[in-house]
C-alpha cells in the first residue's frame, strides 16, 4: 500500500469513529442525558457555507457546509429550546439572562462571500443573528488562504516539485490519494515560525503550476465594501480575526498586541462600531498559547473564541479569553449530530 493510501484508510478509519462516536451520543441526547453537560450553551464554527462542488481531492471538506445543512442545524438547536444569541450579546447574558435556558451562537471564520450569499438568508429566515470573522489582510488583498492554494494546486496538476529544505523533491499527484498525500506534507510545514515565508513558497510554486493564490481570495472572501453591505443586515455582526491569519503562539508579545488590536479597528471602521470580540486564526492548542489568550483580554477584548471543541460551561467560561467552539464539520452532515454536539455529551466521552 502507497504513503497516500495509506493515509486515505487512515482518515477514513478515524471518520468512522468519530461517526460511531456521534451516533452514540446522539442517542444519548434523544433520553435527555446531555443537558447537564452543555451548561450555558454552544458557540458553533462555520466556515463556508455553499452548495457541495466536488473535487478530485477534498481535504478541506470539513470547512465546508450546504445550505440545507445549516438550515436543518438551527432548526434542531431552536427545538431543543436554545436561545439564539450574537456572540457579542454572551457578557450580557451571562449576567442577566436566563442560566435555566442555554444559547445557541453561530460564528463564521474568514469571511467568506458565501458567508453573504447562502449563509445570511438562512440566518434571515430563522431570525437567528452571526457573527462573520475578518481578516484585515484577506479583505484587503494583501495576504492569501494558504489552505484553498494548497488544494488549487494539488488538483491542477499530476506531479509537483517542491523543496521542503533539502533540494527539489518530486511529488505525484496522478490519483486522489497521492494528492491527498502531498497536500498533507506540504501543509505540515505552513503553521509555525516560519509561516509567512512558507506561504509565500507555496504560492510561488502554486504560481508556477498556474495556480494564482491572488485571485483565489479575490474569488472566495468579502472585500470592504461587501462587509459594509452584510452589516445592513440587523442579524449579521462583524468580529476580529487578526491582520494575517497567523497562528498567534507563534508571533512575539508585540506582533500579536498588533494582529488584535489593528484587526479590531478595522472592524471597527467598517461597522462604526466598538468591536470587543475576537477568534483566534486556526484556533487549536499548539496556535493559541495562554498568552494569547491572556493578551486578548488585555487588548480590551470582552471575549475570544478558540476552535477547542466544547461548550460553555462554567469551566470553559472561567477564562473568557480562550472560549471553546463546536465545529459544524461538513463531514458529518446530520441534524442529529448537531443535537449531540450542543448536548456536549460528545466531548465528555472524550475526557
Amino acid at each position: 500500500m502507497t504513503g497516500g493510501l495509506r493515509l486515505l484508510a487512515r482518515q477514513q478509519a478515524k471518520r468512522l469513529g468519530i461517526a460511531g462516536g456521534l451516533e452514540a451520543s446522539a442517542m444519548l441526547s434523544s433520553l435527555g442525558l446531555g443537558r447537564s453537560l452543555s451548561g450555558r450553551g454552544v458557540i458553533f464554527t462555520l466556515h463556508h457555507v455553499r452548495p457541495h462542488v466536488a473535487r478530485a481531492c477534498e481535504p478541506n471538506r470539513h470547512l465546508e457546509v450546504t445550505p440545507e445543512f445549516l438550515d436543518q442545524a438551527i432548526q434542531a438547536v431552536l427545538e431543543d429550546g436554545y436561545v439564539p444569541l450574537a456572540l457579542s450579546q454572551l457578557p450580557d447574558w451571562l449576567k442577566n439572562g436566563d442560566p435555566s435556558r442555554p444559547v445557541a451562537i453561530f460564528t463564521l471564520d474568514d469571511g467568506y462571500r458565501d458567508n453573504a450569499v447562502h449563509a445570511a438568508p438562512v440566518f434571515n429566515r430563522h431570525d437567528v443573528p452571526f457573527t462573520v470573522f475578518v481578516t484585515r489582510g484577506l479583505t484587503e488583498r494583501t495576504h492569501t488562504l494558504w489552505w484553498e492554494t494548497l488544494e488549487a494546486l494539488v488538483n491542477a496538476t499530476g506531479e509537483i516539485d517542491y523543496d521542503f529544505g533539502n533540494g527539489v523533491e518530486l511529488l505525484e499527484t496522478a490519483t486522489p490519494s497521492q494528492k491527498l498525500a502531498a497536500y498533507e506534507r506540504i501543509g505540515a510545514g505552513i503553521i509555525g515560525g516560519h509561516e509567512a515565508e512558507a506561504i509565500m513558497q507555496l504560492n510561488e510554486c502554486a504560481r508556477s503550476y498556474g495556480v494564482n493564490a491572488d485571485a483565489i481570495v479575490r474569488d472566495l472572501v468579502m472585500d470592504r465594501r461587501e462587509l459594509q453591505a452584510l452589516t445592513a443586515n440587523p442579524l449579521a455582526h462583524l468580529g476580529a480575526h487578526t491582520i494575517s491569519h497567523r497562528a498567534m503562539a507563534f508571533l512575539n508579545r508585540e506582533a500579536a498586541i498588533d494582529e488584535m488590536t489593528a484587526s479590531a479597528i478595522y472592524v471597527t471602521g467598517i461597522t462604526g462600531r466598538r468591536n470587543r470580540i475576537f477568534s483566534y486564526p486556526y484556533g487549536f492548542a499548539e496556535a493559541v498559547s495562554k498568552r494569547d489568550r491572556d493578551l486578548a483580554l488585555e487588548c480590551g477584548f470582552d471575549l475570544a473564541v478558540t476552535t477547542a471543541p466544547g461548550t460553555l460551561t462554567d469551566r470553559a467560561l472561567a477564562h473568557m479569553g480562550g472560549l471553546p467552539r463546536v465545529s459544524l464539520n461538513g463531514l458529518f452532515q446530520k441534524a442529529r449530530y448537531v443535537k449531540a454536539l450542543a448536548s456536549g455529551i460528545p466531548f465528555k466521552l472524550l475526557n
